[in-house]
């Protein structure tokens, strides 16, 4: 009988020794997290990447790094986020081109946007805007709704590359008003915005990130933001919808993690990543590059993804772009 007693003692004290694994294992982050970017440093996406990550750094006392995995339009970065662990300490930060757009563009991604992943939360939208060479002689949509229509295809429209939200917006817009630009696509929003200052093309799409010191310069001029309301950067900045009534678009960027994370962690990203989005420094740094916070909620940000999949691969069937 005393030797039993002894024996269950023995256990008693150590149980909670036993647990301390376990515990440890709960607590998220626990070891550094890696944001993949699948497009290349210095873009929008990658800004904000950076400004969320340097936040949830100091909120959690973890290390948040960015990775930038670039090309084939953001697949390559998406399939192999795709493929990472699903524990939560391999993430994903993409912009909704990369997501929405290019199942519908490529003839294989390498990702399946509803069966890879997790959508975790939304966390910006960016400024998108129609701009403008000053040589230029509309000065706003309708103007040059009205100059387009008086001389078809003489007036050419740059973008980022074949497929891009850029490319595809300025065939939205063409759609929507009868009128037909030339498309003159680029390798890159950077070579279209330079092209536009020099005037090799009158206008482009360009997001607020890869133009905003253009325009505040005063080297383009804004004919209309693409956003569906006006953005914080560019308040005196009309919408394209003010003018043509039901165009606009919203562009956003995310956070997605491989398909399995643990719920808990799910809910745990969302905390810190909303934390981060409400710190003022975080507001300020987003607004510098173009770019508001946006919080959503998983359950929201799935139904948008499913919701954009098929609006996307409309467009794209329409302009006729494909890839490969």
């Amino acid at each position: 009988m005393a030797l039993q007693r002894r024996h269950l003692l023995a256990l008693s004290a150590l149980s909670p020794l036993a647990t301390l694994p376990v515990q440890a294992q709960d607590k998220y982050p626990s070891k550094p997290v890696t944001f993949i970017v699948p497009q290349a440093a210095g873009g929008a996406n990658d800004a904000i990447a950076r400004i969320v990550a340097q936040k949830m750094a100091e909120q959690t006392g973890q290390s948040f790094v960015v990775e930038n995995r670039p090309g084939a339009g953001g697949n390559i970065g998406t399939a192999y986020a795709a493929k990472a662990k699903p524990d939560g300490y391999t993430l994903m930060l993409t912009a909704d081109s990369s997501y929405v757009i290019n199942p519908a563009l490529y003839r294989s991604t390498g990702f399946d946007p509803l069966k890879d992943f997790e959508p975790v939360t939304t966390v910006a939208n960016a400024g998108y805007v129609l701009v403008a060479n000053n040589s230029f002689a509309p000065n706003n949509v309708a103007e040059l709704v009205a100059l387009a229509k008086a001389q078809p295809r003489k007036i050419s429209i740059g973008s980022a590359g074949n497929g891009t939200l850029n490319h595809l917006f300025g065939e939205m817009l063409g759609k929507a008003t009868g009128i037909d630009l030339v498309h003159i696509p680029y390798k890159g929003a950077a070579a279209a915005v330079t092209d536009l200052v020099g005037g090799q093309v009158q206008v482009s799409v360009q997001s607020l990130p890869s133009s905003i010191s253009f325009i505040r310069s005063g080297k383009i001029k804004v004919l209309g933001v693409v956003n569906e309301k006006r953005v914080a950067a560019l308040p005196d900045a009309p919408t394209i919808g003010e003018t043509v009534k039901g165009l606009g678009y919203t562009p956003w960027y995310g956070v997605f993690a491989p398909a399995g994370t643990p719920k808990a962690v799910l809910t745990q990203l969302v905390t810190e990543i909303n934390r981060a989005l409400d710190a003022p420094d975080v507001k300020e740094k987003l607004a510098g590059v173009g770019c508001e916070p946006n919080k959503s909620t998983p359950e929201a940000f799935a139904a948008m993804v499913r919701a954009e999949l098929p609006r996307w691969a409309k467009v794209v069937k329409d302009s006729g772009a494909t890839i490969d």
